[in-house]
């Protein structure tokens, strides 16, 4: 069996923040948080805007992600 594309072991561990990576995490999620804001307060409850304002939290998590797996540890 031909090895998986993805790093598994890093997708699915633990990842200590170090460095500036807890300021990044902060920013990214302010910038996330700022923009549910305005898709709430310019849209009308309904499934879109849920869908919208779970795109902008999947993104988040996602960013959040990429600095957790594709960076060295300490």
């Amino acid at each position: 069996m031909p090895p998986p594309l993805l790093n598994l072991d890093a997708l699915f561990n633990y990842h200590k923040p170090t460095g500036t990576q807890p300021d990044r995490y902060a920013r990214l999620r302010q910038a996330a948080r700022a923009y549910a804001d305005v898709i709430t307060e310019l849209t009308p409850q309904s499934p879109e805007q849920t869908l919208a304002l779970r795109a902008v939290h999947l993104a988040s998590m996602h960013a959040n992600s990429a600095i957790a797996v594709n960076e060295p540890e300490g």
